[in-house]
């Protein structure tokens, strides 16, 4: 962060992903199918697991941009915080991490024929991780729980098009990451930390590779 506080990965984000859906607006560049993600990219005779990641930065098009205004609306809300409360690195790592949890729910529950956009994934699992930190705190969650049903409840809802599953593995991904963070909070579990860090993104790796080696 900044020395005022400002959450500038949340806003680089966010900055980043408006841009990326505004190059998805021209069709001939195909931004959209370049950056898309399917499970069928995790098997060996289409293998690109970095679509995986690049999910995220690309949102549904045509008609009100109501995919990647609400992503980014709710990602400024807790991204912001939760940015705050961890540092850059701590915040950017489970971003990322949270990106393919999303995508790892695709691969495991969803038609691996059937291609996934947005950032669903990653916010969900800064809401993952927001939750149970918050409430391992003691903190009052109830608003933020009835926020985040709302959002699992319409990703069930086949007219809106949005990976449900994305949702579900995002927020495993976020509330692990969130509860590794939290139970080694204190300075001399640092090591500690970054060792269950780095294990949880080895097992989202190896996940990820499941239908390759399969």
């Amino acid at each position: 962060m900044t020395g005022d506080g400002t959450p500038v990965v949340t806003y680089s984000i966010i900055g980043v992903t408006f841009f990326v859906f505004l190059l998805q607006l021209i069709p001939p560049l195909g931004v959209t199918s370049a950056l898309q993600y399917a499970g069928l990219y995790s098997y060996p005779f289409a293998f690109e697991p970095w679509r995986m990641v690049t999910t995220a930065l690309v949102h549904q098009v045509g008609g009100f941009p109501f995919h990647v205004l609400l992503n980014m609306y709710t990602l400024w809300i807790f991204g912001s915080m939760l940015e705050r409360m961890l540092g850059r690195g701590l915040y950017i790592s489970l971003y990322l991490m949270g990106a393919v949890a999303g995508s790892l729910g695709v691969l495991f529950l969803a038609d691996p024929r059937i291609p996934v956009v947005g950032a669903s994934g990653a916010i969900f699992a800064v809401i993952g991780a927001f939750l149970v930190i918050h409430q391992r705190l003691g903190n009052n969650m109830t608003q933020l729980i009835v926020l985040m049903g709302i959002n699992l409840v319409i990703g069930f809802i086949p007219s809106f098009g949005i990976s449900w599953q994305a949702h579900v593995g995002g927020l495993i991904g976020g509330a692990i990451f969130g509860l590794i963070v939290v139970q080694t909070r204190k300075r001399h579990q640092k090591k500690l930390q970054t060792g269950l860090l780095v294990a949880l993104g080895a097992v989202l790796v190896l996940l990820s590779c499941a239908k390759f080696f399969a």
